[in-house]
């Protein structure tokens, strides 16, 4: 069944695309903050995570936007709002509405449509001379009184709390963090409008009992929507001439080759950045505050790109702006040689290739997804992580391969306007650069039953593992034996089917509660011995090695140990491949 016409499948939009037909633009009060006016200055993208967007926005305003527009063009990209509790996250309250909307229709449990929500009604001008903060024209002293949310059923479906748990989460953010009344009351309408919004789709959803993956994409993406406009109110509060621009309109048209084999090509990507740089630019010198949310996508975002889409979105936003850094800001300082919370003398990476962040992510450690790094330094833009509690800090930079970087780490942008002609390549240095774990990790073992050669004995496995949707994450085959070390994350009745199925090829033995041990390091090729001084250790250590893996680029040596001993290995192996020896140079030294 296709998506149901009214509702409409997207809030109501506030976007300004139109304002570029208009004769002139109405003119922005002379204390308002604005972009640098300097030509030669570049784009800067700021990715700004969910945690900090629900905790420091005020910081971020004052602290962080603030300090680089002077020598920048900052454009603004916001995660959906965490809660003041996980189960309070934006995301995760959209989705269980989601969910509630459909079983409150299973289980006869449908409220009644009389006294549907009110919308809010938005006029807005914030001193702008007729146009809001949120891309709405009008004149706020011929608006309508405000009327809040104020959903009235008989029956109250499931999911109305839900909604009005996120209403209360967001209102209480906005008086928390705003003192200009007029500020406060639009945004006040926006978050009442959206609910209402929310309201109403949900419950037209529960009608037809069916809430497709566009539909759900656009139940998803009104928390980066709530985020971005609370966001761009914070800034206009602390005199930074922001504008929200919302994306629901902005994916460009398809054709056939583009949505080839049920997933979106490079040239879909390519012409994306280009209609979002062609829609940041008619924000003129206002900092553009985006939605990671960016449209309808054939097939689902959420199927095509994941929950990640916010990260990918603010690299195509860099590729489309040609900006000369993407900075994503989380709770960290950077990237660090092993989890700071289980190593105690681990330190910043300032300068890391994208293969070795991109093994990072891939063994355990949150560090950018290795889609939306491959945008960004495909086109030679440096991403940097940086720490919104420590926005002096230089942070880690992920720097575009076959480029040079000095020692200390690459400056920042506000005070180098160029990141070309680096001196004292790192090529020099052997080193490991850091070690991760990945822990709840499940080791499946298969012995050939000798029936089938070997080809067929692998093609067995591979094929049931597809069947069945597992990803491995480590794998090491002979002719007649298949170890494998998958995520734990299946239900019980799901393993064991997976285990049944995998017994037609031959002997099966399964080993829970493990974790996967990674060394990474892109120094590490032809690094006579380091294999050899990290299991070393770890026999030292007591340790005990189920499997090992060493992948084709040599730039990663795993091994599979049990979850116990995760964290005393951890330790061990930081202590003896990363800790400075005397006289000795690596990344724990800059």
């Amino acid at each position: 069944m296709s998506d149901f016409s009214t509702p409409s499948a997207s809030p109501p939009s506030t976007s300004t695309s139109s304002l570029g037909s208009m004769t002139s633009l109405p003119k922005t009060p002379p204390n308002l903050h604005q972009n640098s006016i300097d030509p030669s200055s570049t784009w800067l993208v700021q990715k700004f995570g969910g945690t900090s967007v629900g905790k420091f926005a005020s910081q971020i305003a004052r602290e962080i936007v603030a300090t680089y527009i002077d020598s920048n063009k900052v454009a603004v990209v916001c995660s959906a709002r965490s809660g003041t509790t996980k189960a309070l996250g934006t995301t995760n309250l959209l989705l269980k509405a989601a969910s509630e909307a459909l079983n409150s229709k299973r289980h006869g449990r449908t409220g009644s449509m009389s006294g549907t929500a009110t919308p809010a009604l938005v006029g807005g001008g914030l001193g702008l001379g007729g146009l809001g903060l949120f891309g709405r024209i009008g004149d706020p002293s011929q608006s309508p009184p405000f009327r809040p949310f104020e959903p009235s059923t008989p029956v109250p479906p499931d999911f109305m709390g839900t909604i009005d748990l996120i209403r209360q989460e967001h209102v209480k953010a906005a008086r928390d963090s705003i003192t200009d009344p007029d500020i406060l009351r639009e945004l006040e309408r926006e978050i009442e409008s959206d609910c209402s919004w929310l309201y109403s789709f949900l419950y037209a959803s529960q009608v037809i009992d069916e809430i497709s993956p566009r539909s759900r994409d656009s139940i998803v993406g009104l928390g980066e929507r709530l985020a971005c406009k609370y966001m761009a109110a914070v800034l206009r509060d602390n005199d930074i001439d922001a504008e929200y621009v919302s994306l629901e309109d902005i994916v460009p048209s398809l054709d056939d080759d583009s949505y080839s084999g049920g997933s979106l090509d490079q040239d879909f990507y390519d012409r994306l950045c280009e209609a979002l740089a062609e829609r940041i630019n008619q924000c003129g010198r206002r900092v553009p505050v985006v939605t990671g949310f960016f449209g309808p996508v054939p097939g689902s975002l959420l199927a095509q790109v994941g929950r990640g889409y916010t990260d990918l979105l603010s690299a195509l936003l860099a590729v489309g702006l040609k900006a000369s850094e993407l900075q994503i800001w989380k709770e960290v300082d950077g990237i660090f040689t092993a989890d700071p919370r289980k190593v105690a003398t681990a330190r910043v990476i300032p300068l890391i290739s994208p293969d070795e962040a991109a093994e990072l992510t891939y063994y355990g450690s949150e560090v950018v997804h290795p889609f939306t790094m491959e945008q960004v330094i495909r086109k030679k833009i440096p991403i940097r992580i940086k720490n919104v509690e420590n926005p002096k800090g230089l942070g880690t930079v992920i720097f575009p391969e076959g480029d040079s970087a000095d020692e200390e780490g690459v400056p920042e942008p506000a005070s180098s306007a160029a990141l070309a002609g680096r001196v004292g390549p790192l090529d020099h240095l052997k080193h490991a650069t850091a070690v991760t774990i990945k822990e709840r990790i499940l080791v499946l073992n298969v012995n050939s039953n000798r029936k089938s050669v070997s080809h067929g004995f692998l093609a067995g496995i591979f094929g049931t593992l597809d069947r069945f949707g597992v990803v491995v994450d480590l794998i090491s085959t002979s002719e007649v034996h298949v170890s494998m070390a998958i995520e734990d994350n299946l239900v019980a009745k799901l393993r064991d089917r997976l285990v049944k199925e995998l017994r037609k090829s031959g002997t099966v033995s399964v080993h829970g509660e493990m974790a996967i041990l990674s060394l990474v390091g892109k120094e590490m090729r032809n690094m006579v011995g380091i294999a050899g001084k990290m299991f070393t250790t770890l026999a030292q250590g007591n340790v005990n090695i189920e499997m090992i893996s060493q992948g084709a680029s040599e730039i990663n040596i795993s091994c599979v140990i049990d979850a116990k001993d995760a964290v005393k290995a951890l330790n061990l192996i930081h202590t003896s491949c990363l800790q400075p020896a005397h006289g000795s140079m690596g990344p724990w030294l800059f």
